[in-house]
């Protein structure tokens, strides 16, 4: 079963394309996906039914983060940094491989094009990592044929195979200027970056007059290759060709908040990004907060810097740079720019979700208490306070308090009360002494401190304790809190509220509550949480009064003796498990502490 916080959160996905990061109860990072749809995806993850290894990851989470992209090929990439980065305990599949491969053109003498699947600080050129590892192959083949470098081990005196096939510059047997590599590696450069139309036509052109002359296994190879060629050199944001250390800032403001984005580019890669929201004042200009943090950002201790900071448009790029001594700038166009489009995208998703999430809670919880209050005809208020009573056959009878502001638990309110006088049986008239009391020792207290009273009483019970708790307000301490009854069915299920005020001349009426209604949903929450709070209260009292019962039937152990076994020990177990010597040592005699062991 999802938590409140994920069943709210899953309403507000974004139906594009991204990834997401599953996290446990302590914020760790054990699951990234990604998808092309993150509302449909997440979504499944907690609506549809797991076995197995997903099963347990669902049980383990506890909440969930989500980065948006602009295509399911960079929500890929972005996905390989992330498992990378967090390594997951349930992304086995990625997180121990080597990785996507890259093409290289390879820095030495006589360089020649291959996959790897390692990044080395060698000077090569290196373009990828590619998700597609046979469209990547067949890119690279692509490459050899029509852009050659060497295909050869090197030298041997002899041309090889390949340097007849037009695929070898003839290192194998004779020197290559270098302004031949050079002419070559540009194309090829070029080719990876993007410039691809030229080629494109060029096998457009072949597939075609292949399937006119009716070569259609041979036109079948050119469309394949054409659509390698486009999957593999297809512009991407998340993986970049430039190894610069960078980090990228933007932000969004909405209803005087302001959200902000930083993704972090290390080793041409986006390796994660960080989220920061808080509220603006009225005189605050955002442009001025937004810089005022990135100076703050970069001062904090053990901060790493980068060679460069990205800011977007109508931010003072001298002044920011002089503040953090980073170099500044602001891209206008290609690929920095579009990741600076991405951050402020997603800086804007936080902030929407962040506003959409205190919605639903609030419709879940003031929502939900105004709805009650509606329900009794009554003008809303913040305060709402419950009683429960709890006993074993009228032994150590106690009462519970639970105070909900707004629809949400107050829990600074709560209140516990041993009532005084012992009840033989539980019957009618031992509820209404228990409501009685506990009603007048609350509400008597509250006068005399001149605290503030609650908005409205609800008793877990019927009309019966209702006009003992309208009797005792009324008659006794003239106060006029409204009090209402929660009313169990047949079926002892909750659905309706006892209202009325006989002392006013107001009969009691059913008030029916919609069972698919936030304000039903909160009343039983109220009465579970009242409850709750009651019977645990009662078990630890009663545990601690047997306890004090069987001490005192001890032969030889008094009050004071019974009150160091109570703060040593606390219960009667750990005192059955102590030794003779731990019971001395707890300020027993030997005698006392023979006793105690002879007799639990």
């Amino acid at each position: 079963m999802a938590s409140q916080l994920i069943e709210n959160k899953l309403k507000l996905l974004p139906e594009k394309a991204g990834c997401y990061l599953m996290k446990d109860v302590n914020g760790k990072v054990i699951y990234v996906g990604k998808s092309k749809n993150l509302k449909n995806r997440v979504r499944s993850y907690f609506k549809s039914s797991q076995e197995g290894r997903r099963a347990e990851l669902v049980k383990n989470i506890a909440d969930y983060d989500i980065i948006v992209v602009d295509s399911d090929k960079e929500a890929f990439l972005l996905e390989i940094t992330l498992i990378k980065k967090y390594q997951p305990y349930y992304n086995v599949a990625l997180k121990s491989g080597t990785g996507y491969p890259y093409i290289e053109i390879t820095n030495e003498k006589n360089p020649q094009t291959r996959l790897t699947s390692i990044v080395y600080k060698d000077k090569g050129y290196y373009f990828g990592p590619y998700p597609n590892v046979y469209a990547a192959s067949a890119t690279l083949k692509f490459i050899q044929k029509v852009f050659p470098l060497r295909r050869c081990s090197g030298y041997t005196g002899r041309p090889c195979l390949y340097y007849h096939m037009g695929q070898c510059l003839g290192s194998c047997f004779k020197e290559v200027p270098q302004s031949a590599y050079d002419e070559q590696i540009k194309k090829i450069k070029r080719f990876l970056n993007g410039d691809i139309q030229e080629v494109k036509k060029d096998l457009t052109n072949k597939m075609l007059q292949a399937s006119a002359d009716l070569e259609f296994e041979r036109a079948g190879e050119l469309r394949d290759q054409l659509k390698y060629i486009e999957e593999t050199v297809e512009k991407q944001k998340i993986i970049s060709n430039d190894h610069t250390q960078r980090d990228i800032f933007n932000y969004y403001v909405d209803r005087s908040w302001i959200s902000i984005q930083v993704f972090f580019l290390r080793q041409a890669k986006l390796l994660r990004r960080e989220s920061h929201m808080f509220p603006l004042t009225d005189e605050t200009d955002p442009a001025d907060e937004f810089m005022s943090f990135i100076a703050q950002f970069y001062a904090q201790k053990n901060r790493v810097k980068p060679r460069e900071v990205l800011v977007p448009k109508g931010i003072d790029q001298d002044e920011l740079a002089a503040a953090i001594g980073i170099k500044v700038r602001t891209p206008q166009r290609g690929q920095k720019a579009s990741l600076m489009e991405m951050a402020r995208e997603n800086a804007q998703l936080k902030l929407d979700d962040k506003f959409r999430l205190l919605e639903l809670g609030q419709r879940k919880t003031k929502g939900a208490q105004e709805e009650i209050f509606k329900a009794l005809g009554l003008p809303y208020g913040a305060y709402i306070e419950s009683f429960d009573h709890s006993h074993i056959q009228g032994a150590d009878p106690v009462s519970a308090l639970v105070v909900f502001k707004d629809g949400e638990p107050f829990k600074t309110g709560y209140r516990k009360f041993k009532l005084k006088g012992e009840v033989e049986h539980q019957n009618s008239a031992d509820e209404v002494g228990n409501t009685r009391e506990v009603v007048r020792r609350r509400y008597s207290r509250l006068l005399k401190e001149h605290e503030r009273m609650p908005d409205l009483i609800l008793m877990d019970g019927g009309q019966i304790q209702v006009e003992a708790c309208e009797d005792v307000l009324r008659n006794e301490l003239n106060l006029d809190i409204p009090v209402a009854g929660m009313v169990k069915d047949d079926k002892h299920r909750t659905n309706h509220l006892l209202y009325g005020d006989p002392f006013k001349g107001q009969p009691f009426k059913l008030i029916p509550m919609d069972p698919k209604s936030e304000g039903f949903y909160l009343m039983t929450r109220i009465q579970d949480e009242v409850h709750r709070f009651a019977i645990t209260f009662h078990r630890q009292t009663h545990a601690k009064n047997s306890l004090v019962s069987r001490l005192d039937s001890i032969k030889g152990i008094g009050p004071k003796s019974r009150t160091k076994l109570l703060r040593e020990f606390g219960s009667l177990k750990k005192i059955k498990e102590a030794s003779i010597d731990d019971l001395r040592e707890a300020g027993l005699t030997l005698t006392q502490a023979q006793a105690v062991k002879i007799s639990l």
